[in-house]
């Protein structure tokens, strides 16, 4: 059986260290097998922050880039906490805000990449309940923040 790691590795993808949170609160709560992930945005290797605003100057193709890597940081605040992304048993639920304009109406096609990350690596337990949401600004002005709950194995 093919583990998480092997598959990210597979797509050539590594899991960036769980990024500290920017302001006051916990980036994950962990209540009995509950993981509840505070909401995770997309960073640049070096660190910067991915920003841009759809339907103004960012394109679904972008944020969809930007909402996959916000799914790597997800599963490496998951790492963190449960030593190994196979501990997870089901990705619950996701939270998906898409920094847009009124008049954006692709907020589900930019959230699929996270989504799709979470099939991809974690298969069955991957698939989730979910939330794509438009808003009119996220902090710093990134394109997306996006918030999950995971079910992991005791």
């Amino acid at each position: 059986m093919t583990t998480p790691e092997q598959k990210l590795e597979a797509l050539g993808l590594t899991l960036p260290q769980a990024p500290d949170p920017l302001a006051v609160y916990r980036p994950v709560r962990k209540i009995g097998n509950t993981l509840y992930l505070s909401g995770q945005i997309p960073r640049n290797p070096d660190g910067t922050f991915i920003t841009g605003r759809l339907g103004d100057d960012a394109t679904v193709e972008q944020g969809y880039a930007a909402a996959r890597n916000v799914g790597l940081q997800l599963l490496s605040v998951v790492k963190s906490v449960a030593g190994d992304p196979s501990a997870v048993e089901a990705v619950a639920k996701v939270t998906g805000m898409v920094n847009a304009t009124p008049d954006f109406i692709d907020h589900a096609k930019v959230v699929n990449g996270c989504s799709e990350l979470f099939i991809e690596v974690l298969g069955e337990a991957g698939y989730h309940a979910r939330a794509a949401v438009g808003m009119g600004s996220l902090p710093l002005g990134v394109m997306v923040e996006i918030e999950a709950i995971f079910i992991v194995k005791e």
